[in-house]
């Protein structure tokens, strides 16, 4: 469980191709102080085990065929920037919302507004995915926690501070950029629940 505050952004120093994977080196000196293999850490949102630790603040980690399909680490390569996050302790304060790192489908960075002290970034909302998404509203975009300030039947906005720029791959992320998704899992739960109870 990881709470889409980035703590760093890392750096793919290296991609190993296996028969239906992939083996990704990851270097990331903060999320790596305290890693062990095993642990959990959300690399552009995604979920991923460290396997192993290595010198120089960097971890590997394996990336099966659908998770490279379904997402945006299939184009990941050495010298792509990521960003990274722990998994959230239980005593730590919750400062984005539940992130599970599973992501739910890719969209499409699709404009950039600069304003003064901010700027506003449109993204396209896959069709299985806008059901989910409010107005208001918290979304994960690359693992980043980020509030809903616009929204389309198939795009939406969010609003970007200097430290969120600075600090994560969306600040840079041109469009026609991929971006992982993950929808508030409340909402899903919700859906589901629902139905259950209409008989749906």
């Amino acid at each position: 469980m990881f709470t889409g505050i980035v703590e760093e952004l890392g750096e793919v120093t290296g991609r190993e191709p296996l028969a239906d994977a992939a083996r990704l080196v990851i270097r990331g000196p903060v999320v790596t102080a305290d890693a062990g293999h095993g642990d959990s850490i959300a690399v552009n949102g995604v979920c991923l085990t460290v396997v192993e630790v290595l010198p120089e603040g960097q971890f590997t980690a394996d990336v099966m065929g659908e998770t490279l399909s379904r997402s945006s680490l299939g184009r990941l390569a050495a010298g792509s920037p990521v960003n990274l996050e722990r998994a959230a302790a239980l005593n730590s304060r919750l400062g984005g919302h539940i992130v599970q790192g599973h992501v739910d489908g890719t969209g499409q960075v699709q404009a950039r507004t600069p304003a003064e002290h901010w700027e506003v970034v449109r993204i396209g909302l896959p069709a299985g995915l806008a059901r989910y998404v409010v107005e208001k509203g918290s979304i994960t975009v690359d693992g980043i926690s980020l509030t809903v300030s616009g929204l389309g039947d198939d795009w939406f906005e969010v609003s970007l501070i200097p430290t969120t720029r600075e600090l994560t791959t969306l600040g840079q992320a041109a469009p026609g950029t991929p971006v992982n998704l993950e929808v508030d899992v409340i909402a899903k739960y919700v859906e589901r629940l629902l139905g259950a109870s209409s008989g749906g």
